[in-house]
């Protein structure tokens, strides 16, 4: 613990990052941070959990398909959450007006189905997506079925691409 007042060293923040991703190996903390943090940035709030599973995954590789697995289920979950407060919205909207809805995006989204939700998973527009199938009342197994594989997908290829960019690198 520096002193107040103390100047701020790089060696200040290599032993306070070297003990908090200590802590996140161990499997005590480490599935349980993964599942909160892939939980939470499925929803609305702006929050990525990849440096999360990559850094538990290489602290810890044998934890490789628990990791895959819990990040997977965390997120599927926050989707779940994002397609429950669109449902939720929705019967609200209707409570306060009977004027429906007409852009382009919901027309697609509405075509495209629970199938839409494979897309969860990218950046900026999956989580609204989620949110909107629910605003939609699309079926909510297939899509929450549609959402696991997408986001099952996007953890097995993004940690299979970011350790295999290591190895070249190293």
């Amino acid at each position: 613990m520096r002193a107040v007042g103390a100047p701020y060293t790089a060696s200040v923040m290599e032993i306070w990052m070297q003990t908090l991703l200590g802590m996140l190996a161990l499997p005590a903390y480490g599935l349980s941070t993964v599942f909160v943090v892939s939980f939470i940035s499925a929803t609305l709030l702006p929050m990525g959990s990849e440096p999360v599973v990559l850094g538990v995954i290489h602290l810890n590789p044998a934890q490789y398909w628990p990791v895959i697995a819990v990040a997977t289920l965390g997120n599927t979950l926050g989707g779940a959450l994002d397609y429950a407060m669109g449902r939720g919205a929705s019967h609200l909207a209707a409570q306060a007006s009977n004027a429906s809805v007409q852009t382009r995006a919901l027309r697609w989204l509405h075509r495209l189905g629970p199938k839409a939700c494979l897309l969860g998973w990218l950046p900026l527009v999956g989580d609204p997506l989620c949110t909107l199938a629910g605003w939609l009342k699309l079926p909510f197994w297939p899509c929450l079925a549609y959402m696991l594989i997408g986001k099952f997908l996007r953890y097995v290829l993004m940690t299979a691409a970011f350790f295999e960019g290591m190895q070249l690198v190293l």
